[in-house]
């Protein structure tokens, strides 16, 4: 599966990739090898991008509706983790009748049905991100951005026995909050 515009950055020898066209920004924590996406899957052109929407949409059960296209399109292209204020703002621009409940309402049902993450956070709106694939949050406690990066070990982490003899884990996530570069140059 290839994913949207990456970015490999190393601290310690400060080098620096970057495939696709994209906005050139790396970051790196304590020194760990991190790659950086954002967005979906890339597709080749817009009808295929359909495509895959559709299907997923009706794998989930869902119905397909020009709603719910506008609001997966969003979430899908985004790299910003947004609120559902965020998606319907987007929206709106396309739809201008479409709600904020609807677009709320629709991000909801987009991670019941596994089709988009709540990006767990402390205290702030909700957050969704639509990157299925595996990566963990970093999320800046000055500006409140929410950085994705993928550190293979984390992909591994294993339940502590307690934990998984009375419950049931559906899924691990591994978030860190800190202070990013740009508000740490500040």
């Amino acid at each position: 599966m290839l994913y949207g515009p990456m970015f490999i950055a190393c601290k310690l020898s400060m080098m620096f990739w970057s495939f696709a066209d994209s906005i050139s920004i790396a970051y790196s924590l304590q020194g760990l090898i991190i790659v950086i996406y954002r967005g979906d899957k890339m597709l080749n052109n817009q009808s295929q991008w359909r495509e895959d929407a559709e299907r997923r949409f009706r794998s989930a059960g869902l119905r397909v509706t020009p709603q719910r296209m506008a609001v997966y399109d969003v979430l899908s292209q985004s790299s910003e983790h947004p609120s559902a204020e965020m998606v319907w703002r987007q929206v709106r621009q396309d739809m201008p009748n479409v709600s904020l409940d609807t677009v709320n309402r629709t991000l909801n049902t987009f991670s019941e049905a596994g089709m988009a993450f709540i990006v767990e956070g402390s205290g702030d709106a909700k957050r969704f991100d639509g990157n299925l694939g595996d990566h963990q949050h970093f999320k800046c406690v000055k500006c409140k951005r929410i950085i994705d990066f993928h550190h293979l070990p984390f992909d591994n982490i294993e339940v502590p026995e307690e934990i998984g003899a009375e419950f049931t884990v559906l899924r691990k996530t591994v978030y860190f909050e800190g202070i990013c570069d740009v508000c740490g140059a500040k």
